[in-house]
């Protein structure tokens, strides 16, 4: 008895045994195809969860900036450096020229009794462009005092002339111009030769008498509305002595700058002065007299050839002249007539004294 219950014992576990592992073979497939069906397509419940937390869609919508990498990210502000101490400054002082004066500056001076000249030259405001200053404003002729102009510190002049007496060698005045320190047109006039006129000189001066006679100025008028914008400045020209001696007009040694008589130009002469034309083109690289003569652009130029070498011309005239002081400068007056007769004469000797031939 206790033998058959062994030996079925034993069939049974067997029998238990080969069914749970067919069981367990057939479903293995299942749970693996339930786990790829769970893994490719959400459940229902999964996408209904979905649809509920899915914000309504917008037009235009902006992609939304990737978040996972954080080092990507950029700050939208730079962070202000930190201010060392001691003296605040509010913006970075520009090592180059400044174009302009800022009107401040320009008050400041005017209330420090400031040339704009003197200011022009310690902000370094001088010669850029030489053609386009030369050009940059066309001359007025025979305007007279330009309107509403206020003169500084310094001016330039040139005369234009023609001639008289027999054969027309000697010059009498026939237009005047004056520029200011920065090249503006400040006085021109054509002037009503007193004497006759024996050539015109019109190759050079452009001037003929159907041009000048009906609109130019009296001797006496232009002569007295230069002496007054002469009175108290610094006179510069190219050879100055033979235009004051047509406007029979002097002026103190020590406030004129003549071009001509430069020792830092003397080096473009062939003789002991050189002239206006060739110091246009060596030291400006510009070129005038090409036509007609311009008195307002040979100023303009004389006023250049001084601006570019304003330091020497200071020092080489104080070398000979002193620096001027108030005295000097209260008693620096424009001579008229009588003192300009022996400048005449002196002009009119050295035309009439033949120079020896050498053999």
């Amino acid at each position: 008895m206790a033998q058959e219950l062994s030996s079925n014992w034993k069939k049974l576990q067997e029998k238990i045994k080969a069914e749970s592992t067919t069981t367990s073979s057939s479903s293995a497939p299942k749970a693996v195809t339930k786990r790829k069906a769970e893994d490719g397509a959400p459940s229902k419940s999964l996408q209904k969860r979905q649809k509920l937390q899915k914000p309504p869609k917008q037009q235009n919508q902006l992609p939304l900036p990737n978040t996972s990498n954080k080092s990507s990210r950029k700050p939208t502000h730079t962070p202000l450096p930190k201010k060392p101490m001691g003296v605040a400054q509010s913006s970075t002082i520009s090592k180059g020229t400044p174009a302009t004066i800022t009107p401040s500056l320009a008050l400041w001076a005017e209330d420090n009794d400031v040339s704009p000249e003197d200011l022009a030259e310690a902000y370094n405001l001088g010669v850029k462009n030489n053609s386009s200053l030369v050009a940059a404003e066309p001359s007025r002729v025979n305007e007279g005092l330009a309107p509403g102009v206020e003169v500084g510190k310094y001016i330039a002049l040139d005369c234009e002339m023609v001639g008289v007496g027999p054969e027309g060698r000697e010059s009498v005045l026939a237009r005047v111009s004056i520029v200011d320190f920065h090249g503006r047109q400040v006085y021109d006039s054509f002037v009503r030769p007193r004497e006759t006129v024996t050539d015109w000189r019109t190759h050079i001066t452009g001037l003929t008498p159907r041009i000048l006679l009906p609109v130019a100025r009296s001797f006496d008028e232009v002569q007295e509305a230069v002496a007054t914008l002469m009175r108290g400045r610094i006179l510069v020209g190219h050879d100055i002595r033979h235009d004051l001696a047509v406007l029979q007009l002097s002026h103190p040694s020590g406030q004129i700058r003549d071009t001509a008589r430069f020792a830092g130009y003397r080096q473009y002469g062939h003789g002991p002065k050189p002239a206006l034309r060739v110091l246009a083109r060596e030291v400006l690289g510009v070129e005038i007299q090409t036509g007609h003569h311009s008195s307002v652009e040979d100023a303009r130029v004389a006023m250049l050839l001084f601006r570019k070498r304003k330091s020497n011309f200071d020092v080489q005239h104080a070398s000979k002249y002193g620096l001027p002081t108030e005295k000097t400068i209260a008693n620096d007056k424009v001579g008229v007539d009588g003192s300009t007769k022996g400048q005449e004469a002196k002009s009119k000797k050295g035309k009439g004294k033949k120079k020896k031939k050498k053999h």
